[in-house]
């Protein structure tokens, strides 16, 4: 799906939801707590920067209408953050850059945490000589 942007005597300016859906997810993973959805739960944010074909039905999903955009994202989150403090900037930070770059009013930004990152205490075996 194609967005008409603006019609002026030069053209015809598109932006695609593709392009809508790499910028929210980029400014979203700006924000320190999320992190990669993995592979084995869906399309990932990562496979969409790295340039893999997905879907975005899974990991951002976007709804473009005549000036307005709706984003609904799926992300991971770090073990011990506050999700909520964290959810609410990356609905902020996702609106702000989205509208920035492509002069689109976001109506909404709908995130769905799937997962819970643990990570994994480093483990520094000295070996006795």
């Amino acid at each position: 799906m194609e967005n008409i942007k603006d019609e002026s005597t030069l053209g015809v300016v598109r932006i695609s939801d593709e392009v809508v859906s790499v910028i929210a997810s980029i400014a979203a993973e700006e924000i320190q707590g999320i992190v990669e959805i993995p592979t084995g739960v869906g399309n990932n944010i990562s496979q969409i920067l790295k340039g893999k074909k997905t879907t975005t039905g899974k990991s951002v999903k976007v709804t473009l209408g005549e000036d307005a955009a709706t984003i609904e994202l799926t992300v991971a989150v770090e073990y011990g953050i506050n999700i909520p403090e964290v959810i609410s900037l990356v609905q902020e930070n996702v609106k702000k850059t989205v509208e920035a770059m492509t002069g689109l009013n976001v109506e909404a930004v709908n995130v769905n945490v799937q997962n819970i990152y643990v990570p994994k205490k480093e483990q520094n075996l000295e070996k006795e000589v």
